[in-house]
């Protein structure tokens, strides 16, 4: 204000801006990615990027599965807490370094998500459900994402019997013909390499076949 009182010209330098992009087919790629549960985390380094995503989101009709998502499998983890005000304000829990850096923040996340893994064990062997991917006795089973949103919905309540119904709603972009369920388990048995993981329970839906030893207790849901 000096310098402008003095008659100096100044002239305004911006340190930073955040654009949105131009080809946002990346974006929303990321965004049926998150939904379907076939990312492990997400990370966010500014709170407009993360702002964007939640926007865009909304745009498509998506708010709800995103935040649903990032609520309960996928880690949303954030460089600082400025970043993490936008997915704050919708609720969503973040994980965020001492130090707001890019390396801390990588660090934090190895040390998360390992902790995070849901292992079980089924039919006879140890599974454990990642991102895009399962691990079936420590062999890695890359799953579509249609089997990996199957596959969450059943893990949340091993052993208990899901209806085709609720496994519809978990497809992503789901319709109202429940064959797709079928189609849809028939590759996530076959990319599994051990169909008997997921038990087909007549005229009532599908579990996970838990081992007797798991102390899990079937039922319906």
């Amino acid at each position: 204000e000096s310098l402008r009182a003095a008659g100096a010209e100044v002239i305004g330098v911006p340190v930073y801006r955040w654009m949105p992009p131009e080809d946002i087919t990346p974006l929303d790629r990321l965004l049926d990615l998150t939904a379907a549960r076939g990312l492990d985390a997400l990370t966010f380094t500014s709170a407009p990027a993360a702002a964007s995503l939640l926007r865009r989101a909304e745009e498509r009709g998506m708010l709800p599965e995103l935040l649903g998502a990032l609520r309960d499998d996928v880690v949303a983890a954030c460089v600082g807490p400025v970043t993490a005000l936008p997915l704050q304000a919708h609720g969503l829990g973040t994980i965020q370094p001492e130090r707001f850096r890019l390396g801390p923040l990588v660090q934090v996340l190895c040390r998360e998500l390992p902790t995070r893994a849901t292992a079980l064990p089924i039919a006879g062997h140890r599974v454990e459900i990642r991102g895009h991917a399962v691990l079936v006795d420590d062999a890695l089973r890359p799953v579509p994402p249609a089997g990996m949103a199957l596959l969450h919905t059943l893990a949340r309540r091993p052993g208990w019997v899901v209806a085709r119904a609720d496994l519809l709603r978990a497809l992503p972009g789901s319709g109202t013909d429940e064959h797709a369920v079928e189609t849809a388990m028939a590759r996530l048995r076959t990319a599994l390499g051990v169909p008997r993981i997921v038990q087909t329970v007549v005229k009532r839906g599908y579990r996970l076949a838990m081992d007797p030893a798991s102390g899990v207790k079937y039922g319906d849901s």
